[in-house]
């Protein structure tokens, strides 16, 4: 059976720092770059499942990679190099503490709101006589800040995000120029593959010197939501839901078997069958997202290979 990359030890020469959030770890070096490690961990519900799903990291991390080299042109970004198919090594930046979330469709947490009767979603108008997933005159951006106490974003306009000093006036019409170019060019590229980009999110942090760049992931389907553009018009139409390129899949499992992260509920059991069923669709989102056969890397000792490649191009960049 596949081995699947769970979590991460590593001491890296001049290693200052380490954070590990739900799917990555990310290594601060010499307080000047930033090695970030896509595992194979997977969650729903903001619950991270015990087991991994094989291939995910590199399918991440990949996809990822491809998009920044797409959008270079466009948005500077951290990112420098990826030495190994789970690795990503890019710039230190201090990082904004908002995401900028765009929509082009009411979809997702929009079409919920929208639901409630709410017509205003951070400042921005929605209008009447829309159904679920319908697309908007023209995207909107809701950003979202982490909350104090837990893991979820809480909504916020861009008066209040000036206004509360979160992001400064100036700093902020960068992001959402930035937002907006990045989203446009997502959109020009699914549309290429035949798939809508739905919504997605983007996270922006500042280099030493004062520069403004994208960080993090980026058109990944644990970050984006994407819809098969064949048949979007007749599912409208109809009112039927659409065909979801996303981890929507899981969720539904989950549920399916009593599970939504509630107080009380244990994890259901994940099958190797149903695990390698999982990993399956990974390898089919990465296909249709970047327009590429996807290639397994030998993952039979994965951490000594990331542990090798990562020492192999720190000790050429540092040039010990």
């Amino acid at each position: 059976m596949n081995r699947s990359l769970i979590k991460t030890d590593f001491n890296f020469p001049g290693q200052t720092d380490l954070y590990k959030g739900k799917v990555r770890d990310v290594y601060k070096i010499h307080d000047d770059l930033v090695v970030m490690i896509a595992s194979d961990r997977i969650s729903a519900f903001d619950v991270v499942m015990p087991k991994g799903i094989p291939y995910k990291g590199q399918i991440l991390n990949q996809i990822a990679t491809q998009m920044m080299n797409l959008t270079s042109e466009i948005v500077p970004n951290w990112l420098i190099s990826s030495p190994d198919p789970n690795v990503s090594i890019g710039h230190l930046c201090e990082p904004f503490k908002i995401e900028m979330v765009i929509r082009g469709y009411l979809s997702g947490h929009a079409a919920r709101e929208y639901k409630k009767g709410s017509r205003i979603l951070c400042g921005e108008n929605m209008p009447e006589g829309m159904i679920e997933n319908d697309k908007f005159p023209e995207p909107i951006i809701t950003p979202a800040t982490k909350a104090e106490s837990g893991n979820h974003d809480e909504d916020i306009s861009k008066e209040d995000i000036i206004s509360r000093n979160i992001v400064s006036k100036e700093d902020y019409e960068v992001l959402e120029t930035y937002t907006k170019n990045l989203f446009d060019k997502g959109t020009s590229i699914a549309k290429d593959r035949g798939l809508i980009l739905v919504d997605t999110k983007y996270e922006f942090g500042k280099t030493k010197d004062g520069k403004i760049v994208l960080i993090d992931e980026i058109h990944t389907p644990d970050s984006s939501r994407y819809f098969y553009s064949n048949g979007y018009k007749e599912r409208q139409k109809n009112n039927q839901p659409q065909k979801q390129l996303s981890k929507e899949f899981l969720r539904q499992w989950l549920i399916s078997n009593n599970f939504q992260g509630l107080e009380g509920q244990s994890i259901p059991l994940m099958s190797d069958e149903y695990i390698s069923t999982v990993s399956d669709r990974y390898i089919e989102l990465y296909e249709n997202i970047t327009g590429e056969k996807f290639i397994k890397a030998d993952n039979t000792h994965i951490e000594n290979r990331i542990n090798t490649n990562i020492n192999n191009y720190l000790e050429s960049y540092f040039g010990n």
